[in-house]
């Protein structure tokens, strides 16, 4: 989804792909940002929370005209329907970033 934003065109692939990884991590409950993670991907988990927080608002307030094509794709089994997945509540973004 993020390839047709342009506010996303300025953040390195590397720090998107972290992002997007600890955002999945955090909405599946499936736990934080660990130091394995942090050692191969280079990064902190308090460093990507800003990206982290941008993503689920892009989640969130998407406009529901564009990317049919990509949630359309992202909906089937295949894909394992992620694109179905409720964006998390920011309070409870925010809560589950700060203990990680």
């Amino acid at each position: 989804m993020t390839l047709q934003e342009y506010d996303y065109a300025r953040e390195s692939p590397s720090k998107l792909a972290a992002s997007c990884l600890l955002l999945a991590l955090t909405m599946k409950n499936l736990g934080g940002w660990t130091p394995t993670l942090e050692y191969y991907s280079g990064y902190r988990a308090r460093d990507l929370h800003p990206l982290v927080k941008k993503l689920n608002f892009l989640l969130t307030y998407q406009p529901r005209d564009k990317l049919n094509t990509v949630r359309s794709k992202y909906s089937h089994r295949v894909f394992f329907e992620v694109a179905k997945l409720a964006p998390m509540d920011m309070l409870k973004l925010e809560k589950a970033l700060t203990s990680c």
